[in-house]
């Protein structure tokens, strides 16, 4: 039953996160992209808190605080404030797409920062998503989709990979009261660039764009947050993280049937070299290994000759980043 119900919170923290993409598609027909990011996380921030104040965790200190402000300047504040203007150009599924490259582009991330060592099957990986993406991109061009905004989702994964390799430069904290920290942080942040932009700070008019707020919100940020934590918590970090090769899959799937997002013959195409490509560049397991790793056998630590295994974004740090809109 144990292994059931790790398995059953697995999918379903994929079909939870899958839906994310979509609402933010929704709640951006109403409300402007930014403030819309703002109210997502100002609501999150504040469910995070309670939960802290129920469980009576302590927040971080010290180098701790100051990374988890990093942290959710980058993956919650940069990350989500790039997608969600992307996402108003960029269909749900091509956007998941592009943020499933965060745990490959946080393996290279961390060998070029000196964090990982480097493996040619990381390289082989890069190549084939990157052919998925032109793939992908020179479709949407064809079609009329500006390439900025999808530079914009590209870049928030870029930043929300950036954000796996510098947490790791900080001391621990409970993972509840660091995400709290650095929700409230994006929060404030995505505040100032509200304002900064001249965006109207209206509430929604429409139903649909309160379930939408209300989902990232409550659902698909603190729910699957937490599905994450239970499944992390039985599970390896690197089996978990596996979890971002679904979402994509479900998000294409309920763009096309909530949002009527054409699938094309690129999303068909691109869409399995971008994930294939992740699977072999970050989750595969090194096609080589060495003599001291085979004789220590597949778990033995990287000191003893095993591969390095790039466990982002659910790394061992118990962040939990799911990495997904």
């Amino acid at each position: 039953m144990r292994d059931r119900s790790t398995l059953a919170a697995f999918l379903l923290s994929a079909l939870l996160a899958g839906g994310n993409g979509v609402a933010v598609r929704f709640s951006n027909h109403e409300l402007a992209p930014l403030w819309g990011a703002t109210a997502r996380f100002a609501i999150a921030t504040a469910v995070l808190f309670a939960v802290v104040a129920v469980l009576r965790v302590k927040l971080p200190r010290g180098r701790a605080l100051v990374g988890s402000v990093i942290y959710g300047i980058l993956t919650f504040g940069i990350t989500f404030g790039l997608s969600y203007i992307g996402l108003v150009q960029v269909g749900a599924g091509l956007a998941q797409i592009i943020l499933a490259l965060v745990p490959l582009l946080t393996f290279l991330l961390a060998v070029v920062q000196g964090l990982e060592r480097f493996r040619w099957q990381s390289l082989a990986g890069s190549l084939v998503a990157l052919v998925g993406i032109g793939i992908i991109f020179g479709e949407q061009i064809r079609d009329s989709v500006p390439l900025l905004p999808m530079l914009l989702v590209l870049g928030g994964a870029i930043s929300m990979a950036e954000s796996n390799v510098v947490i790791k430069r900080f001391p621990r904290a409970h993972p509840i009261a660091t995400n709290a920290v650095a929700m409230g942080a994006a929060a404030l942040g995505l505040m100032i660039a509200t304002l900064i932009s001249g965006e109207r700070l209206t509430l929604p008019t429409q139903a649909q764009t309160w379930l939408a707020v209300g989902y990232v919100s409550v659902i698909g940020s603190v729910g699957v947050f937490s599905l994450f934590l239970y499944v992390i918590g039985r599970w390896s970090a690197s089996a978990t993280s596996y979890v971002m090769l679904l979402i994509p899959l479900v998000t294409v799937v309920l763009g096309a049937v909530l949002d009527h997002e054409a699938v094309t013959w690129a999303y068909l195409v691109g869409g399995p070299l971008v994930l294939a490509g992740v699977y072999v560049g970050a989750f595969a397991p090194a096609l080589r290994l060495s003599p001291q790793a085979t004789t220590a056998g597949p778990m033995a630590p990287a000191s003893a000759g095993a591969y390095v295994h790039a466990e982002a974004p659910l790394s061992d740090d118990g962040h939990g980043n799911p990495g997904c809109a």
